[in-house]
């Protein structure tokens, strides 16, 4: 028998010339007769066969690259601690405390083949123009009508879930924005399929919901950092959180209390309660009968009420006035109520119905201070580098942490003197109150306090 040798074909290991009784990595594919293993496992099966030939990376250049950038002391942290777990590990850090920093000082580290995945293509896109100002060197690009390869490339989620096979040997360090999408049933297969032995993980918030993030340590190699908005206060801008109940005119509230007990009789009937996402899903698919369907279009309908309250107007516009010349991001849970705010106030909308184009288009001219305010649905939560700001109103939004921490972190880029504030408007006497409990919960309140005025 011969000296043992790795390959990679298709995201999997495969091992000829050697028999790896001891190797808990192996399996035995009975239609080739080889021992085959998972793509990820690639580190670990280094370290346990001595003597491997080893053909999985074609291509083993180093990159001469450097960067100028100056870390702040947590960013250096950040990266010796990932450095110390051989190069793995996620790093969850608020938004505004700069990841990218993070991500470009271990590409320098490295200065191997790199991919940088991100979930939209205007976030890869954005990486793409930080890498090539930093390095100096062309970056190749996947997704977006584009495919392009490069020694460093950066890509969008769906076209490596769809490449990952045939990019699976290409880059030895595997670089994921947002990863908290990673942690999804399809695009975990990207962490799986790719060998990369080095791999770092960003996000603000790693948590989910469905308890999935708990499969990215295997793959990931764990949490390596963490720290919150209140640990590195002395970096972002002073905050306050002001909350404004706002009344239904009688009408409104006639309507909304209507198809409030519509809803709420439905669920009592049939013995459902509210308490998180899966319950919200039994619900739906309950709704395939009259009854149900009737019951979900209420809920609907009084979704609306509360998101589009007349006196929100009113008080948007009173916000607007007490922030002269301060950039603005008005962000609302629906369509419909962004374009409300857009007819109202004269002010560009930014949806998920908006053209990439015009969206990067009133995005330059809002960081240029041509515009100063931007009304916005959900799609400018996360995945986009929005231009600063100092003013957030939240009109609407869901329970979620993350996107509650994702809208405040759009504020808090520092800058000499600045002071940001963040409004939540809130129809009283709604379900936007437990709403805003359930988003708020584990967000400091601010250096500047955090305070209820009456509408």
């Amino acid at each position: 028998m011969g000296v043992p040798e790795l390959r990679y074909k298709s995201g999997l290991l495969i091992l000829a010339d050697g028999t790896p009784e001891e190797n808990k990595y192996f399996d035995l594919d009975s239609r080739t007769g080889s021992y085959v293993a998972p793509a990820y496992m690639y580190s670990r099966v280094l370290k346990l066969i001595k003597g491997l030939k080893d053909n999985v990376f074609p291509l083993k250049e180093t990159l001469e690259i450097s960067h100028k950038e100056i870390l702040r002391p947590y960013q250096k942290e950040a990266v010796r601690r990932w450095v110390e777990n051989e190069y793995n590990g996620i790093i969850v850090l608020p938004t505004a405390a700069g990841k990218t920093h993070i991500g470009i000082d271990a590409i320098s580290k490295l200065r191997t083949s790199t991919l940088v995945v991100a979930p939209t293509i205007e976030l890869i896109m954005q990486w793409r123009s930080i890498l090539s100002k930093t390095f100096g060197v062309e970056i190749g690009q996947i997704g977006g009508g584009e495919k392009e390869i490069r020694p460093i490339t950066v890509c969008t989620y769906d076209s490596a879930y769809l490449m990952a096979e045939s990019l699976g040997n290409r880059f030895r360090f595997l670089l994921v924005d947002e990863v908290h999408h990673l942690a999804s049933e399809q695009f975990i297969q990207i962490a799986r399929i790719f060998a990369s032995p080095f791999r770092m993980g960003l996000t603000a918030t790693l948590e989910r919901a469905d308890k999935l993030h708990e499969n990215l340590a295997e793959v990931m190699g764990g949490k390596v950092m963490e720290m919150g908005y209140e640990e590195l206060s002395d970096y972002l801008a002073n905050y306050s959180i002001v909350r404004i109940p706002v009344d239904l005119t009688p009408e409104e509230e006639t309507e909304y209390q209507d198809n409030r007990t519509l809803f709420l009789n439905y669920l009592r009937k049939h013995r459902m309660a509210m308490r998180g996402p899966w319950d919200f899903e039994r619900f739906i698919l309950s709704s395939w009968n009259p009854e149900g369907r009737e019951a979900l279009l209420a809920w609907r309908r009084s979704r609306e009420i509360a998101f589009s309250a007349r006196a929100k107007v009113d008080y948007v516009r009173y916000v607007l006035s007490r922030h002269p010349g301060e950039k603005t991001l008005i962000f609302s849970e629906d369509t419909e109520t962004a374009y409300m705010m857009s007819r109202e106030f004269l002010i560009p909308a930014i949806t998920y119905l908006t053209p990439a184009r015009e969206r990067k288009r009133y995005l330059d001219l809002f960081r240029s201070g041509e515009i100063l305010a931007l009304a916005a649905s959900r799609v400018l939560d996360e995945g986009v580098d929005v231009p600063d700001a100092s003013v957030a109103i939240v009109l609407s939004g869901s329970g979620s942490v993350r996107q509650f921490r994702q809208r405040l972190g759009r504020i808090l880029r520092p800058s000499a003197g600045k002071k940001s504030v963040l409004y939540e408007i809130l129809a009283a006497g709604t379900s936007e109150y437990g709403t805003s409990r359930r988003r708020r919960h584990g967000v400091p309140i601010g250096a500047n306090g955090d305070k209820e005025v009456q509408g």
